[in-house]
């Protein structure tokens, strides 16, 4: 073992001392701006964990755009409108799935090897969840029965990825991800959530929910027997065992692997659910004994091939943009990807300790958007919904990825799963089901970090949280909540400059969330300027505008100085606002109240108002009643409690000053 670490340990310095080293700024190279902690095995290490924990999306993609029907044309009928009963369209639906399956990885690969070659970041590229289900649900629609057709939508996403390019080069993307409401964006993720939540429960996920006659959203699962022309259950619900085998195998075991932080979470649990589903003599087999099934069996029998598209690719698109309903895709398309790439970028970028908490920038962001922007119209080339960073980076980030080595690795991992296309394209949709439930259930996180107290952002928010599941459209989710951001906001304005700013909504300047251009409404900071680095570089004459000059290396090192300190302050915090909740309520409490600053001035501001005074009044009345021990102890306990409400009701009010005060403190110490 010794002889082991010892080897592998001159590899890592052999490395870092290269010109592999210093590209990828390996702890340890004579890059200045190497990365502390980044070493060569562990960043391959990496790589591999992010893959484990990607995997999943070749398989879940598939399905999901499979379901629009691609090219396939389907031959409507009054009783069969989705042909659903349509053998020959059925078959074509298939072939769909297995070209989509190598779509994914392919693009994958180009995507995520690029951002690590280029941009010399651990993020890992593919296909986004949200933005695959509105275009497979909401735009072409299920059976191409939405108002555009498959070409037009890869059209609008073709296009999008053009602006997008054209916006990365001048830095305007960065800026876009800066102007929106931040109660706005929140609610977005969260909206996509719940939306993939409902495909996961669904007709192409487990099955659990379906459509019924009485109610808008009714139990499913039955067997294929009990369901009727419409496919809905006539009864025995959920009785189809492979409803249950999708629950327990893949959702609740998905759920305690995540429970115990396990890498690859929501592989394991699919591919079980597969392998389950293989057996063709089983209840719960993929290949049933009919012509669809003998077809697909044999297909999956080849195990490792290379599966070259048979309907998938450029041909498909159509560059006609005359349709309104194209630009509501494209403009929908643009904000989910302004919103979710962006926000992966710069939440990936602070986790690996390379971001800016200054201006809101991070290294390699330049190339980072012009990658994403170019996979995109790639990968519409190839049929499929744009692409973007994926939150799984996480994984390799915590396993120690800092640079563009692990999204290297992961890029060769999904090159070979190209190889394995009748595996991937093997997985059936009750197994893939749960983790698109899973997944929109982290997405609802961000719920918590919306401004609740004032209407004018909660009222927005809910509205797009709600009409977005409830449409099956994240467009129309998003056009109703920035249109109520816009009438709740504006038209009180527009009242106080008429009564001369006489008259305005309660808690207009302690609760609304201040709207700027700025990163954060509490930094004092300037904003971060509006062209890129180099682009600047290129203005003022500097023929190597990708160099960085010796002022730029400065300030990068400044800015993870300064962004380390804020995010375990605000760690400390959270830890602390857990410790709170985890013991109970009374002393213990108070002592360590005394030592926040902050907390004591909420003390006094309750002092002065007399709600300390009323909570010992009501103490001392009810004691005064009692005298027993046990009294004593049940009436202090109640006591502490209403101390402890008092106590978060002046914090609550007084919340959004603190903050500042507190900002203030930091940036003084800074």
């Amino acid at each position: 073992m010794t002889r082991l670490t010892e080897f592998v340990t001159k590899a890592n310095d052999r490395v870092a001392n290269s010109a592999v080293g210093s590209y990828f700024r390996l702890d340890g190279s004579t890059h200045p701006l190497a990365r502390k902690g980044s070493v060569f095995t562990t960043e391959i290490r990496a790589g591999l964990v992010t893959a484990a924990a990607m995997l999943y999306i070749i398989s879940v993609n598939a399905s999901i755009l499979s379901a629009s029907g691609g090219p396939c044309e389907c031959p409507r009928t009054a009783e069969d409108f989705a042909c659903d009963n349509d053998v020959a369209y059925l078959a074509c639906v298939d072939v769909v799935r297995r070209d989509y399956v190598t779509a994914t990885s392919a693009i994958s690969t180009i995507a995520t090897g690029l951002m690590g070659l280029l941009a010399n970041l651990p993020l890992a590229l593919a296909p986004g969840l949200g933005a695959n289900a509105f275009f497979a649900f909401s735009i072409v629609g299920y059976h191409g029965t939405g108002g555009t057709t498959y070409g037009s939508a890869l059209g609008a996403v073709f296009l999008e990825g053009i602006i997008f390019f054209i916006l990365s080069v001048f830095g305007l993307r960065q800026w876009l991800g800066r102007v929106l409401p931040r109660s706005v964006s929140l609610a977005t993720g969260v909206g996509i959530g719940l939306f993939l939540a409902i495909i996961g429960l669904g007709p192409n996920g487990l099955g659990v929910i379906g459509g019924n006659y009485s109610n808008l959203v009714g139990l499913g699962g039955c067997p294929a027997a009990f369901k009727d022309e419409n496919g809905y259950c006539t009864g025995h619900v959920l009785q189809d065992p492979r409803v249950w085998l999708g629950v327990f195998l893949g959702g609740v075991l998905t759920g305690l692997l995540l429970l115990y932080r396990v890498r690859g979470a929501f592989l394991l649990p699919i591919l079980l659910v597969a392998i389950a589903s293989w057996p063709r003599s089983s209840a719960i087999t993929l290949f049933p004994y009919t012509d669809a099934g003998d077809s697909n069996f044999a297909f999956f029998k080849k195990v490792a091939t290379f599966h070259q598209f048979e309907l998938l690719g450029p041909s498909n698109i159509n560059f006609d943009y005359a349709n309104g309903k194209v630009w509501l895709a494209l403009i929908s398309f643009l904000y989910i990807d302004v919103m979710d790439t962006t926000g992966t970028m710069y939440s990936m970028a602070r986790y690996a300790g390379l971001l800016d908490d200054r201006t809101g920038n991070f290294e390699g962001s330049s190339v980072a958007f012009l990658v994403d922007a170019g996979s995109i119209s790639v990968g519409a080339l190839m049929g499929l919904s744009p692409s973007t960073a994926f939150i799984e980076s996480a994984a390799g980030i915590g396993e120690g990825g800092k640079t563009g080595l692990t999204a290297i690795t992961t890029a060769v991992v999904f090159f070979f799963s190209l190889f394995f296309a009748p595996i991937f394209a093997s997985i059936p949709s009750w197994a893939t089901g749960s983790t698109l439930f899973l997944v929109g259930s982290l997405m609802c996180k961000n719920a918590v970090s919306i401004n609740w107290d004032f209407p004018g952002d909660a009222i927005p928010a809910f509205l797009i949280i709600a009409v977005i599941p409830f449409t099956f459209n994240i467009a129309y989710g998003l056009i109703g909540g920035i249109i109520a951001w816009m009438l709740l906001h504006n038209i009180p304005l527009l009242i106080s400059y008429a009564t001369g700013g006489r008259v305005l909504p309660p808690g207009w300047e302690t609760e609304k969330e201040p709207y700027a251009l700025v990163r954060r409404a509490d930094d004092k900071s300037p904003a971060a300027p509006l062209f890129p680095p180099w682009l600047r570089k290129v203005l003022k004459g500097n023929k190597k505008f990708w160099k960085l000059t010796p002022e730029e290396i400065e300030e990068l090192k400044q800015g993870r100085i300064i962004t380390a300190i804020r995010t375990r302050r605000a760690a400390a915090q959270r830890q602390r606002e857990r410790d709170e909740m985890r013991n109970p309520l009374g002393a213990s409490e108070q002592v360590e109240f005394e030592d926040d600053g902050d907390i004591r001035e909420a003390r006094d501001e309750m002092a002065e108002d007399g709600s300390m005074g009323d909570v010992s009044s009501r103490k001392e009345g009810r004691l005064g009643r009692t005298g027993s021990v046990k009294d004593l102890r049940l009436e202090g306990g109640l006591a502490a409690l209403s101390d402890r409400q008092a106590h978060l009701d002046v914090m609550h009010g007084a919340r959004r000053s603190l903050s500042q005060v507190r900002m203030e403190r930091e940036t003084k110490l800074e």
